[in-house]
């Protein structure tokens, strides 16, 4: 929690000089969705990061990806909008490719009997994060389209710091978690880069260009997170791909080809 909060209060620091010069600007609507969606932001990181301790980082992986799935359906729940064919085949593609990337070098049997005989409290909160950053997702498409970007950028990372802090010290005082404060280089670079990069740049792209697409092809997008992982971990840390990985990464990007051609191939034919 405390990390959590460090690198959301380093993107908040930068970017409120930009904001501060529309604090008068603020309306009551911005305030209140940006605090909504980082309420969300916050208990998506949160129950990840915790998730983290008691499972794999390949269940999470898969956990996590899970969202793909519920993203159209939250999208049909809170907004009423059934997602078209090619979204729904791109959705059954893109989670049938994240089962054969998590699955690694072993059987997609073995890992399905694995996942299921081992599953435990941290695939749960695993699941509450998926569910959480899914209903951000839907929930982002709403706020952007009606109010000030730059607000729900602030607000959203703000109140994630925020909560963040408090609930490190409420952690700490429960000895649930331990705060040490360890200044290495290590945790230097992990806090400056997560919350500049991985915080402040992913989430100020995301808040301002999401709403030019629909949340279920958004939730297709954010499935190249594991593709770039293990591109990524392949030249850095010479991991290798295995097969099923290849297949996986395969089949994710036919998810999202097939989303983005169906629906325009089909009316082409008047169908």
């Amino acid at each position: 929690m405390l990390f959590i909060g460090l690198r959301f209060s380093l993107a908040s620091l930068i970017l409120l000089p930009f904001a501060i010069k529309h604090f008068n600007s603020f309306d009551r609507s911005s305030v209140i969705s940006g605090t909504i969606l980082g309420v969300l932001l916050f208990f998506g990181f949160a129950t990840q990061t915790v998730g983290l301790n008691y499972t794999t980082a390949t269940k999470s992986g898969f956990i996590t990806g899970s969202l793909v799935v519920m993203i159209p359906i939250l999208q049909l729940i809170v907004i009423k909008k059934k997602p078209n064919k090619g979204a729904v085949i791109g959705v059954i593609l893109v989670f049938i490719g994240i089962l054969f990337l998590s699955s690694g070098g072993a059987s997609i049997q073995t890992f399905l009997n694995d996942l299921g005989a081992n599953f435990n409290k941290g695939e749960v909160y695993t699941l509450i994060c998926a569910f959480v950053f899914a209903l951000h997702v839907v929930y982002l498409d709403i706020f952007t389209k009606r109010n000030s970007i730059l607000v729900l950028l602030f607000f959203q990372i703000f109140v994630t710091a925020v909560l963040a802090f408090a609930s490190a010290i409420v952690f700490s005082f429960t000895q649930v978690e331990a705060v040490q404060f360890d200044a290495t280089y290590y945790l230097i670079f992990g806090i400056l880069y997560t919350g500049i990069f991985a915080t402040l740049i992913t989430t100020a792209l995301q808040t301002k260009y999401q709403k030019e697409v629909t949340p279920t092809k958004a939730g297709i997008i954010y499935s190249f997170e594991p593709i770039f992982a293990a591109i990524i971990a392949f030249f850095a840390l010479s991991e290798k791909i295995t097969n099923f990985g290849l297949i996986g990464c395969a089949l994710i990007f036919s998810g999202l080809i097939v989303s983005e051609i169906y629906e325009s191939i089909f009316q082409k034919n008047g169908r």
